[in-house]
């Protein structure tokens, strides 16, 4: 039993703030990043696996958020088709400060316009840095709509944020930077 906890208190201490990165990334708000990663964990913890290795509880983690996300965007918005039959209005909360200046600012807000399965393509790829074949596996789709996903997201990111830098590193490398251009 306290083989768990050493794990949970070991990824918290030493990933948790990366695991946040992570979900914001996927969600784009602060408060939602947090809440999606404690979902997470608790996802991943409260199955009663032996959890030892630290790098493969973080793997579960991150998957644990990117299904996670996906799906709640799919309820949210089932959600706000009918919402308008059995609640009241809800105001909107005021924005909160982010700690986000210029470039960040614009890549946020240019991320939000995106679609979850458009957003976690262009996360798993440029973040991840996964190839295609990787990125089709880990959110079960085909290749082909890997390259449609990322395609779209990459013309509304550009629409958005104006040229982008889609060029490798270097001729050796396979890393591909989003940059903005101005």
């Amino acid at each position: 039993m306290q083989g768990w906890r050493s794990t949970l208190d070991r990824l918290v201490r030493e990933r948790g703030r990366a695991l946040v990165g992570y979900a914001y990334l996927l969600t784009g708000d602060t408060r939602e990043a947090e809440d999606l990663f404690q979902d997470a964990l608790l996802r991943v913890f409260s199955r009663g696996r032996p959890v030892d290795e630290i790098d493969s509880v973080e793997a579960y983690v991150r998957r644990t958020m990117l299904t996670t996300a996906v799906d709640g965007f799919r309820r949210r918005r089932r959600w706000a088709a009918v919402r308008h039959l059995v609640a009241v209005p809800e105001t909107a909360p005021e924005p909160g400060p982010d700690h986000v200046t210029g470039a960040r600012l614009a890549v946020r807000d240019a991320l939000a316009t995106l679609s979850p399965r458009e957003r976690a393509c262009v996360v798993l790829r440029h973040y991840d840095d996964l190839p295609l074949a990787d990125i089709a596996t880990t959110l079960d789709l085909s290749v082909g709509a890997v390259k449609r996903y990322l395609s779209d997201a990459h013309r509304r990111l550009r629409d958005q944020l104006g040229p982008l830098d889609l060029e490798p590193a270097s001729p050796e490398s396979t890393t591909v930077h989003l940059r903005r251009n101005r």
